[in-house]
């Protein structure tokens, strides 16, 4: 597999902030600690400090990994972890069931390739890429299914607790469903076999995604972290205290959207009064203030402020933080220097920075993940035949069906030149009328502006005219914008491993570990 590559801005694809973000704009510097860039990272190196607990991390990871057999490069980095000198790059997703879509495993690889990168630019440091399990989300809804050509594959399961607590004896049937589609090949066997052993030989989500995720990257040495733990959460307990009872990251958090959407930039999250949940064995609830009492939403379990403050302090695993805390709790418990996330993931970080100066945590280096475009060979054989660049693929099916035929026609169908001799003549008219009579400019206005739509609509009828005349160039078109952009949208917001795997093997997720760049800065195209 080959890789070329195209600026985020011809994808049409990411939002203003991303853009902006990327291409170094001012007014944003207030709103990030230091640059994507190794200039960024090596002043991120040199200004750390690690406010949480190393011995407390490397037990608890050592714990997490008992029921896997660990290679030598997880267990190595693991260990690296004790040592002052080491550093993390991390990544977080939720659960999805099978890795869910292809930017899970795109972020995965961008970290990997970039804790690589680092180790080279600054040979004494080490540093160790971790995925971020979000063990604690409770949005079942939005994990239990993938989606497979034109088939949903669904986990039914009744849960309203952490997902990473959720145990996995009713998912049998969706794996079947996920190995039927996998097929006999010697790749859909192999990843079937995975898939199995990881879903119906763990008793939990978590343990099961941990296990399906080590059997891909174990050999880059990728550490996976379950943060739902008594004493990881125990050296957070600090400031989930002070922010449920002063309200701090509420406040903050606000000031910094209206100021982002005072520019332009639309905000990702909203923050609350408090942003924790109380979290028990299939329960996950909002904790709510009403008067001096803290409620448990949808319970009957309520605090007063000192009760709060001694359950925080006896059991701080009980203490979710939502979407606004949970960056802030993995940078207390991680040396960590980088973020990597996809678009919304960076800009809703941006609206955090003023959240971690005033709990004096470091903010990483946020880095927009690889999004990659993988072009099956057939595709590529159709985009070289169509004679279209690589970008052109990005535009909406119709405008590049029109492309497409102004530059094949052998007819004149764009009335460019014709529309601007026209407004000529209507100029000269409108002059003429003007010394006639002044009222009569608007008439002269009002006459080119109809003349100007009726070319415009006589342009469309030649085009849809000529589009019948190309009938299979344009059913090509449109069959090549079905395959690579599923749904109407980028293939890797819907696309799961599956495909990839039966296609291609391990040589898949080799070529992505070969060819995506972290600080590269561009789209990737992997031409398979």
């Amino acid at each position: 597999m080959k890789a070329k590559y195209i600026s985020y801005q011809d994808t049409h694809s990411f939002s203003k902030l991303v853009l902006d973000y990327v291409n170094d704009v001012e007014f944003l510097k207030s709103f990030y600690s230091y640059r994507p860039d190794i200039d960024g990272l090596k002043k991120a190196v040199e200004t750390h400090q690690f406010i949480g607990n190393r011995a407390v991390l490397v037990k608890t990871l050592q714990q997490q990994y008992q029921s896997i057999k660990v290679n030598q490069a997880v267990s190595a980095n693991i260990d690296l972890l004790a040592a002052d000198n080491t550093y993390t790059v991390a990544t977080g997703h939720q659960l999805n069931l099978f890795t869910g879509p292809l930017y899970f495993i795109y972020k995965i690889v961008s970290t990997i390739n970039l804790a690589l990168e680092l180790k080279i630019a600054f040979p004494d440091k080490n540093f160790v890429p971790i995925y971020w399990m979000a063990t604690e989300d409770h949005d079942f809804e939005e994990i239990n299914h993938i989606s497979l050509d034109d088939k949903q594959i669904s986990w039914i399961q009744q849960t309203n607790g952490a997902t990473g607590r959720l145990s996995t004896k009713t998912v049998a049937a969706a794996v079947q469903a996920y190995k039927g589609y996998l097929g006999i090949s010697k790749n859909g066997k192999k990843l079937g076999k995975l898939v199995e052993k990881a879903y119906l030989e763990n008793e939990n989500l978590a343990d099961a995604t941990r296990t399906l995720v080590n059997s891909l990257f174990e050999q880059y040495g990728l550490v996976i972290i379950n943060a739902d733990d008594t004493d990881l959460k125990a050296q957070f307990k600090d400031i989930i205290k002070r922010d449920i009872t002063e309200q701090n990251s509420a406040r903050l958090t606000e000031e910094t959207s209206d100021i982002l959407e005072d520019k332009g930039y639309k905000s990702q999250v909203n923050g609350r009064d408090i942003n924790f949940f109380y979290l028990k064995e299939n329960l996950r609830e909002r904790i709510i203030k009403e008067e001096n009492l803290f409620k448990v939403n949808n319970t009957a379990i309520t605090f007063t402020e000192d009760e709060l403050l001694n359950e925080i302090d006896s059991n701080p695993e009980r203490f979710s933080p939502n979407v606004i805390m949970r960056p802030l709790y993995q940078e207390v418990i991680l040396p960590n220097i980088a973020y990597i996330g996809g678009g919304a993931e960076v800009a809703y970080w941006m609206q955090l920075k003023a959240n971690f100066d005033f709990y004096k945590v470091n903010f990483p280096v946020l880095l927009l993940r690889n999004s990659a475009l993988v072009i099956d060979r057939r595709s590529l054989e159709n985009l070289n035949k169509l004679r279209f660049d690589f970008e052109d693929i990005f535009l909406p099916t119709q405008e590049l069906q029109n492309k497409w035929i102004k530059n094949n026609t052998e007819f004149q169908i764009c009335l460019t030149d014709e529309a601007a001799a026209i407004k000529a003549i209507f100029d000269r008219i409108k002059l003429n009328s003007f010394k006639i009579d002044k009222t009569l400019e608007a008439s002269a206005d009002a006459a080119l502006t109809k003349t100007e739509k009726l070319i415009k609509n006589l342009e469309k009828k030649l085009v849809k005219a000529e589009k019948r005349n190309h009938e299979v160039s344009i059913s090509q078109i449109e069959h090549l914008k079905q395959r690579l952009f599923p749904g109407g949208t980028l293939q890797e917001r819907t696309l799961n491993l599956a495909p990839m795997y039966v296609n291609y093997g391990d040589d898949f997720i080799a070529s992505l570990i070969e060819n995506f760049e972290p600080l590269g800065g561009d789209f990737t195209l992997i031409l398979a």
